[in-house]
């Protein structure tokens, strides 16, 4: 039988550029699906937000919040800043994506030994940042 199984869970953010290591709370999301193969669809329901799938450790993940600063920079001269101080996330949100799908296969994400998925916040922080997990195939 096949089936969605969709979870919503709500992350704080501490800082205006921080990486945050979401992979336990999406596998749990997985295993309570009961979803054995198929697709997962992280996302990100942000606009100054992104996730991202790849290696979650303290130099790496401090390097992608720095290429953003380098590339983006925050008071860059973005029109957007003369409404909201905050086109940089608007713009690098919208470069990174703010959804990815993972394969899965016998209950487990098909990631590689490094991946992991990360939420980018780019314009904390932020009490409610949601994150939504889609589980979709069969048992």
């Amino acid at each position: 039988m096949c089936k969605v199984f969709v979870k919503t869970f709500t992350i704080s953010t501490s800082r205006r550029f921080e990486a945050l290591n979401v992979t336990d709370i999406v596998e749990q999301t997985v295993a309570e699906s009961g979803i054995k193969n198929g697709i997962v669809v992280v996302h990100a329901p942000h606009a100054t937000a992104a996730i991202v799938l790849n290696e979650y450790e303290p130099r790496i993940a401090s390097d992608y919040l720095e290429w953003v600063r380098r590339y983006v920079p925050p008071g860059g001269g973005w029109r957007h800043d003369e409404i909201d101080d905050n086109a940089h996330a608007h713009i690098a949100s919208a470069i990174i994506g703010s959804t990815r799908v993972i394969p899965l296969k016998d209950g487990r994400l098909l990631r590689g030994t490094w991946q992991e998925v990360i939420l980018l916040e780019f314009d904390g922080p932020r009490a409610g940042r949601r994150v939504v997990v889609e589980v979709i195939g069969c048992k």
